[in-house]
């Protein structure tokens, strides 16, 4: 059943033209991975269904009758004032509406006008039924147990759930934003990037409730194990054309791959075939009047009616534009960094306890824990900007250290983009620009304030920094949040190649497999070493 249709749709914001006559059908039970590098589009194509903007020309959105829709958004708009707790209990306003009639319904119960008249009873019994029914659909009283428990499970820690939505971070508001929309329980789910900012547990958890969701979930990632582990068919926006394939992220790509090297056959076999067809058209053209002969000035014209009528097979795009990035890092000190009984506590929770630990110069390695362990109080030790409790950090003596922060913190968000490179890279104006420009900014955005960028271009900004620091040893901090997959995999490429040291915190387990050679996990205040990568520690874990 097609629950929500898409003809002819033309968008056009501003003077950009995101997509022309699109066509596409989100049918009854589909788990949708949308795909798309940034900018393609996917956000605005939510914004289309949820009716934020409108199509051009003419084109048409079709639902379903009744068909409910839950969108959410990358920054979700909630009530500063709520705790993160009561924002998702009020999510669903039904619960609280049925549960007050009930009460009213049962409290008439006792009122002689009503116990006595037997219709009225009869009618009060009748609508209690209906409502404990409801009631109990949603819960009943476990109801704000059943809050409490998809909320942590989603990876918001159990004192975060009384703290105001004013002090949560943007990935936590997008926990509770989610959690309001899988207590509504619509017919099909808008997410654009839900798994943004969730640990590991938190991604699981995810990935479980998109598979067993009781409806059609169409979600926004750039996590492709994730996407390959929940979705049934993968939606890709590119150049302002919409491409459906039923199967998982990993067989689209081949999939992909072996179109794109029979449409480049084919187009190559057609232009051979229409070259030869020209030269033939010309040749008879010319005969035709150089002989003064008819007959061949008419096969002239009838075969280049046959060429105006042939199908054109379009050239494949084989080859597209990525961020360019080369980290030129240098050998240093073998000794990198050393842990050495290092132990921190914050009031009475204690983070570390004690942890030994040492990386040497080329290591790729990777450090994960839930959400609140302390992953990032490490890191933040490690630059000098936290001091253990006990024990020492030693930094080598020929060591340079670059950082990449996951909520940008290290940029001005004053500052230009143009600035920011210049200052940082002590160059000229048109070399900034010209450096810029190999990190896909426009002429545009370099003179755009950061504030003004969104999430991917702050990120790609940040790694340009990084590469400007010249640093042998780098510490990334969620690295590829924010970023589409294209850039994902240039990072990927680009640490491969790395000459230093790296040191990097991150939920994403496709591109942890990609890089790292070994596993720091953060497990009741130690840190335990894994070899290999993020599946090679599932599978340690499994055999335990």
């Amino acid at each position: 059943m097609i629950q929500i249709q898409l003809s002819n749709i033309t968008l056009i914001l501003g003077a950009k033209r995101i997509f022309e006559n699109l066509n596409w059908e989100i049918q009854r039970g589909q788990r949708i991975g949308l795909i798309g590098a940034n900018g393609a589009g996917k956000s605005s194509l939510f914004k289309l269904i949820e009716g934020e903007y409108s199509p051009e020309l003419g084109g048409s959105i079709t639902r379903a009758r009744l068909i409910t829709t839950g969108y959410l958004s990358q920054q979700p708009e909630l009530d500063p004032a709520l705790t993160a707790f009561d924002a998702a209990m009020a999510g669903n306003p039904r619960v609280a509406e049925v549960h007050e009639e009930l009460e009213r319904v049962e409290a008439s119960l006792g009122d002689p006008e009503v116990y006595g008249d037997e219709k009225k009873l009869q009618s009060a019994l009748e609508r209690q039924h209906v409502l404990i029914e409801e009631y109990q659909a949603f819960g009943g009283d476990s109801y704000p147990e059943r809050v409490r428990s998809l909320l942590l499970g989603l990876g918001l820690a159990q004192s975060e759930l009384t703290k105001p939505m004013s002090v949560l971070s943007g990935g936590q508001k997008k926990l509770v934003g989610l959690a309001r929309l899988l207590l509504l329980n619509p017919d099909v789910l808008l997410l654009d990037e839900p798994d943004n900012h969730l640990d590991l547990p938190g991604k699981m958890y995810l990935e479980k409730l998109i598979r067993t969701y009781d409806g059609t979930v169409v979600i926004i990632s750039h996590d492709r194990y994730l996407l390959d582990a929940a979705v049934t068919h993968i939606a890709e926006l590119e150049d302002g054309r919409m491409t459906v394939f039923e199967g998982d992220y990993t067989s689209y790509m081949a999939d992909k791959e072996m179109r794109l090297a029979r449409q480049e056959e084919m187009f190559h076999a057609q232009q051979q075939t229409i070259k030869r067809l020209e030269a033939a058209i010309k040749r008879l053209a010319i005969w035709g009047k150089v002989y003064d002969n008819e007959d061949l000035s008419r096969k002239s014209k009838s075969m280049q009616k046959r060429l105006d009528k042939m199908d054109k097979i379009e050239k494949p795009v084989t080859e597209r534009r990525r961020m360019e990035l080369r980290l030129n890092g240098w050998r240093g000190s073998n000794k990198v960094l050393e842990l050495a009984d290092v132990s921190k506590s914050f009031g009475e929770k204690q983070v570390f306890a004690n942890i030994n630990e040492t990386i040497w110069h080329g290591e790729r390695v990777g450090l994960i824990g839930p959400n609140g362990a302390g992953k990032s109080v490490l890191l933040r030790m490690i630059l000098g900007n936290e001091l253990p409790d006990a024990g020492e950090i030693k930094i080598g003596p020929s060591v340079s250290i670059g950082h990449y922060a996951q909520e940008h913190e290290t940029l001005d968000f004053d500052q230009t983009v143009l600035d920011a490179v210049r200052y940082a890279g002590k160059m000229s104006e048109s070399r900034a620009t010209a450096f810029l420009l190999r990190y896909l900014f426009t002429y545009k955005q370099v003179s755009q304030k950061i504030g003004e960028l969104s999430g991917g271009e702050r990120s790609r900004l940040q790694l340009a920094l990084v590469v400007l620091s010249g640093a042998n040893f780098l510490l990334l901090d969620e690295p590829t949040n924010n970023l589409d997959i294209a850039s994902a995999e240039v990072l990927e490429q680009a640490l491969e190649d790395f000459e230093g040291t790296v040191l990097v915190i991150s939920h994403d387990r496709y591109f942890l497999d990609q890089t790292i050679e070994r596993l720091l996990v953060i497990e009741d205040a130690r840190l335990a070493g894994y070899l290999g990568g993020y599946s090679d520690y599932l599978e340690a874990k499994n055999a335990k």
